[in-house]
């Protein structure tokens, strides 16, 4: 009797299964096999094969591009340019080599006006601060008439003085002529002899007397000692002023000097007659000259004084501005760049520079003076070798540019270095 494989569907003579229910929200799903079918399918050794071919399905699918699965081409797209730049390379120059160094705005040599009349009174003040004087000119007056009345009284002493002294002159002459006859005794020759002397002493010291009084007459006019500014004012219609009393300061033939601060460890590279550069607050720079140089050192800060000479005329420069300036020294050779073509990034200096590739380098360095539009380079990159000249912000290391030779190949309207 043969046997029925396991395999094959059961024989159409048993009674067949009913149907497996499908779910009422898959409407779509397709039709159910028949159970005999199922069971076929659900022998090991099926089971494995699908197993296996799912398995291989989905490797493939991972291994597969994404260009390839959206249908798009399998070549390589090619890189594109970010920037278009122009490049420069370091050169050599002379630049300048200056000291540093701050310090204070002061009048050259302030003179003190004060008051030299006492107990006057004073009845008008003719210029006010900020005023540019000349010697001579009238700064204030004091009330004089107790000066003229003194100064009368004094000319009619001196006046009655000197008629005394005719007189004793007359008398001392006569008895210089009868002294050899022996007329008059030679104690009353003496007598007459010492009224004159004394007459004469007399008309001195009036004469003495006139003069301060003459001299008080003049003090009563405050004159300006020197050509200058009226840099202060304390006089005041009305005071009765005192001897010493300050009325005015005057700041000398209108010069300022700059009062610079040196380290002591630089001191000996400053000479009287160097040229100075300070930095006005509101822009541009007022030249002057070293005129002293300091003899001591500041104990505490260990700085000298340099006194420079500025040239005050039309300068927006006042006494007491705290300002910066250059001592200049000279020049000397420096490999420099523009100062376009130097990046400064969290505190370091970097420039980039051109690879064989046409990718940017960017390379660290270290920088030093800077004068007009240049920048010294002191260490980090060598003569010869091309940089980016300006853009440097829109650049990172390994990026490939375009070099054009000039600015006229630019992009219209585009900053050199910055078009994309």
């Amino acid at each position: 009797m043969s046997t029925v494989p396991s395999s094959l569907p059961a024989a159409s003579t048993d009674t067949p299964e009913p149907p497996m229910p499908t779910p009422a929200s898959n409407t779509s799903s397709p039709p159910v096999p028949e159970p005999s079918r199922l069971q076929g399918l659900r022998h090991p050794r099926w089971l494995a094969v699908a197993a296996v071919v799912a398995a291989l399905a989905g490797m493939g699918t991972l291994r597969m591009p994404a260009g390839e699965a959206a249908g798009a081409p399998a070549g390589k797209s090619a890189a594109r340019p970010s920037l278009t730049v122009e490049t420069v390379r370091p050169e050599l120059r002379d630049l300048q080599v200056r000291i540093s160094a701050n310090g204070n705005v002061a009048a050259w040599q302030e003179a003190v006006i004060s008051a030299e009349a006492s107990g006057l009174r004073l009845t008008e003040v003719k210029v006010d601060v900020g005023d540019v004087v000349r010697r001579g000119a009238l700064l204030a007056t004091f009330s004089d008439e107790t000066v003229q009345a003194d100064l009368a009284l004094q000319r009619a002493t001196l006046a009655e003085a000197e008629a005394s002294l005719g007189e004793a002159k007359a008398n001392a002459d006569r008895a210089r002529q009868v002294q050899a006859s022996g007329a008059l005794s030679g104690q009353q020759v003496g007598q007459f002899l010492t009224a004159e002397a004394t007459a004469k002493a007399r008309v001195d010291a009036a004469r003495a007397q006139l003069q301060a009084q003459e001299l008080r007459l003049r003090h009563t006019r405050v004159v300006a000692p020197d050509d200058g500014i009226v840099s202060a004012r304390g006089a005041t219609v009305g005071a009765v002023a005192q001897p010493g009393q300050e009325l005015f300061r005057l700041i000398r033939k209108g010069r300022l000097e700059w009062r610079g601060e040196v380290p002591a460890a630089q001191l000996h590279r400053v000479r009287p007659g160097q040229v100075v550069k300070v930095a006005a607050p509101a822009g541009g720079e007022v030249e002057g000259r070293v005129r002293i140089v300091a003899p001591t050192v500041d104990t505490s800060s260990r700085n000298a004084i340099v006194y420079v000479d500025l040239r005050s005329a039309g300068s927006p420069l006042r006494p007491g501005m705290f300002l910066r300036g250059e001592i200049d020294l000279g020049a000397s050779r420096a490999l420099t760049l523009p100062q376009s073509a130097v990046l400064l990034r969290e505190g370091f200096t970097y420039v980039y520079r051109i690879g064989e590739d046409g990718r940017v380098l960017q390379t660290k360095v270290e920088t030093g003076r800077r004068e007009r539009d240049f920048i010294e380079v002191t260490s980090g990159l060598a003569e010869g070798v091309r940089v980016v000249r300006s853009g440097v912000a829109f650049l990172a290391d390994g990026d490939l540019v375009r070099i054009v030779d000039t600015v006229s190949k630019a992009a219209p309207g585009t900053a050199p270095g910055a078009a994309r």
